[in-house]
């Protein structure tokens, strides 16, 4: 990786409105050894470009930017494609209806130049915070245009969503007394529990990743997700573990909760551009009942406000906010964090080919059910 390129791209995206460490140059070199290849696109006010070895437009301040991930697909190796996916991107000011139609024109233009099935876009555009239908719910107004402005320009809601939609704040400007108050008192018991059980936290290093991945995967196991192969995992939690040490962003922590010397829980903590993310939770069999992982993620809370976050996202909630979903149980664990809810738009495709388009969406999800089945069971004879 260049650490000039890098430096130069982060700190581009890092003065737009909510830069996110999925739209990093990092997360651009980690997908690129899974198979991708990164584009970046910038839109300035007299041009737009996209390259793939970016060089920061000297004398022009960039009005938004996007990470673009192109892969190659074929069907039974007769027809070639490409599809492209903007993680958590555009990066702009989407309350600027001007600037949105311009940028969102201009990916279309890219989609028909690449031949592309489709292009994926999944902005942090939000609909609106709080819980739907409650008390403290409240709408935002640019959500609803933007969604409105994306289907009269012929992009579709996704069937599939690659992040969630939905998703956990907590506000960490206020004192840390002000947000252990605000969290509900059952979590401000267990984190206390813990503390008194002997429960302490350490910042993991390199030599750390593979029991961690092997937590991980036992995780995994218990909990009935599918999780990628230890290669990746480790990939990727190198590439941001490094910037730790020159205090670049973005940069992921592991924090390993630990009793007696004996790991636990941990979590990666993930820093860029004032916000902090709870990507990866992971938890043994073992002694669960000294609560681990409440003290894990008050500390992890605790250390992302004393890097300057002022945001602690804690990365998914419910699509429906009822025992129904799968994610009722980890969005209650959070709820009692004292975060607030935030709804968003969520993923959109515009397809060149809709034929392809169509295609592609009958034959995906009975690929990737097959993927899962397998990587289920590996994962699983990995663990035995």
């Amino acid at each position: 990786m260049n650490p000039q390129i890098s430096n130069c791209w982060n700190q581009l995206i890092s003065k737009l409105p909510n830069p996110h460490f999925l739209q990093s140059h990092e997360w651009g070199q980690v997908k690129a050894q899974a198979g991708w290849v990164p584009y970046y696109a910038v839109w300035t006010e007299s041009e737009f470009y996209v390259t793939q070895n970016f060089a920061e437009a000297e004398g022009q301040t960039p009005l938004a930017a996007c990470l673009i991930l192109k892969r190659t697909v074929s069907f039974r190796g007769l027809i070639k494609a490409s599809i492209l996916y903007a993680p958590k991107g555009p990066l702009l000011d989407w309350s600027n209806p001007t600037l949105r139609m311009r940028v969102l024109n201009d990916l279309q233009n890219f989609a028909k130049t690449q031949k592309a099935i489709f292009i994926k876009v999944d902005p942090d555009v939000e609909l609106g915070r709080g819980v739907p239908d409650s008390v403290e719910a409240v709408e935002d107004s640019t959500g609803p245009a933007v969604s409105g402005e994306l289907k009269r320009g012929g992009w579709r809601f996704s069937a599939d969503q690659i992040q969630f939609r939905n998703t956990v704040l907590i506000d960490l400007n206020p004192d840390e007394e002000s947000l252990l108050m605000k969290m509900k008192p059952k979590t401000r018991y267990n984190i206390r529990l813990a503390e008194k059980k002997g429960v302490v936290l350490r910042v993991g290093k390199k030599e750390d990743l593979p029991n961690l991945y092997k937590m991980y995967a036992e995780t995994s196991v218990r909990d009935g997700f599918v999780i990628r192969d230890e290669n990746y995992y480790q990939m990727v939690w190198k590439t941001f573990l490094e910037n730790c040490e020159s205090q670049a962003e973005p940069q992921a922590l592991p924090l390993i909760a630990e009793a007696g010397g004996e790991a636990l829980a941990a979590i990666f903590l993930f820093i860029f551009g004032k916000r902090a993310y709870y990507v990866y939770g992971m938890s043994r069999n073992l002694q669960r009942e000294k609560m681990p992982t409440y003290l894990l993620q008050w500390e992890a809370l605790k250390i992302a406000k004393a890097q300057g976050c002022e945001v602690y996202d804690l990365w998914g909630a419910p699509e429906v906010f009822d025992e129904s979903d799968s994610l009722w149980g980890v969005y209650r664990f959070k709820e009692g964090l004292g975060g607030q809810v935030a709804r968003t738009l969520g993923a959109y495709d515009f397809a060149p080919n809709l034929f392809l388009y169509k295609l592609y969406a009958e034959v995906m999800p009975q690929i990737l059910n097959w993927m899962r089945a397998r990587g289920k069971k590996q994962t699983r004879q990995g663990l035995e």
